[in-house]
């Protein structure tokens, strides 16, 4: 089986082709992925009979950290680790072509926000500038670079250039995305207050551990309250894809077309649950197409009728049930 191209992955416009397109990427990965080959095959999954997105095997997230997910024996061209606290076994994701990942995030962010060149882009992300191999520093960059404007950048813990920065842009009326680390974007509302309304303040999660985990709605009140905006924008994604959700407000994300969630259930992982319910995440990421589309999150959500979703929470001691390799 042959791999689909970018042309086809990134301009889905239906869910029969994503489906179609979905059933092709597994095909291909089933017979070219050695970890996920030998996953199906302790599952006693012939992959000839799956003829279903909702029969594709969903990779446990775990097993990042113990194999090299990849299509054959391509050779890297980045390396994304994930953060973690020290003495924690951290996932590495192997990427071979990152020009899927810079279609990914540059296609979304339009299909979301519209053209990069019309904003000034901030990012408050000093734990992940703080070390290598971040995906997320690296699609940051990518944002930075193609805004165009010299007021876009990074900031560590300068809080004062930072808020000198906020001030010049909603002075000079452009349109402003601050994306930053929960921490670090609730450390700089507790110095600062800005009234900025038009601003787009991005969450993408993660204490790090420096700080007490707090509710979405408190989380959300707080930098409100901070930027004088009305809604906190969230990202959802991971060290694992290669893709992303957004969130406009309230938690509610939404993929674009070429990536999918599905729920399973919290006891059986290999029996999905319908919309509205709570169950463990799965997430079909057609970009992902060097590694593996098919992965099963440790993260709690909840799918809506129109695709869209929330995150509620994560396993605990989370690993997943049925997975012969993770002893491997």
């Amino acid at each position: 089986m042959n791999k689909p191209g970018q042309q086809q992955v990134f301009n889905i416009g239906s869910t029969e082709s994503f489906n179609e397109i979905a059933l092709q990427v597994f095909q291909y990965q089933a017979s070219n992925n050695a970890v996920y080959q030998k996953f199906i095959s302790g599952l006693g999954v012939d992959p000839a009979q799956v003829q279903s997105v909702e029969k594709i095997p969903f990779l446990p997230v775990e097993l990042f950290k113990s194999h090299k997910i990849i299509i054959g024996n391509a050779e890297d061209e980045v390396v994304f680790t994930s953060s973690g606290t020290t003495g924690m076994i951290t996932s590495s994701h192997h990427v071979t072509d990152v020009s899927w990942y810079v279609q990914s995030f540059r296609k979304a962010f339009d299909l979301f926000y519209g053209d990069i060149k019309n904003y000034t882009v901030l990012a408050l992300l000093p734990s992940y500038l703080e070390r290598k191999g971040s995906s997320l520093i690296y699609m940051a960059q990518d944002l930075i670079m193609e805004s165009t404007n010299p007021a876009s950048g990074f900031f560590l813990y300068n809080h004062q250039e930072l808020n000198e920065m906020l001030l010049q842009q909603k002075a000079a009326q452009k349109p402003t995305l601050l994306i930053g680390v929960t921490f670090a974007l609730l450390d700089f509302v507790e110095g600062y207050r800005v009234d900025f309304p038009e601003l787009i303040v991005m969450e993408t999660g993660g204490m790090k551990g420096r700080r007490k985990e707090i509710i979405r709605e408190e989380l959300h009140q707080t930098l409100c309250d901070g930027f004088g905006v009305n809604a906190i924008h969230s990202e959802y994604g991971m060290t694992e894809l290669l893709s992303q959700a957004y969130s406009k407000g309230d938690g509610v994300f939404n993929c674009p077309p070429w990536m999918q969630i599905i729920t399973r259930d919290t006891n059986d992982p290999f029996t999905l649950v319908g919309e509205n319910k709570t169950g463990g995440v799965n997430i079909i990421d057609l970009a992902n197409i060097n590694s593996c589309s098919f992965i099963a999150t440790q993260d709690l959500g909840k799918v809506y009728a129109d695709g869209s979703f929330e995150v509620l929470g994560r396993f605990d001691n989370s690993d997943i049930r049925g997975c012969n390799l993770l002893i491997a």
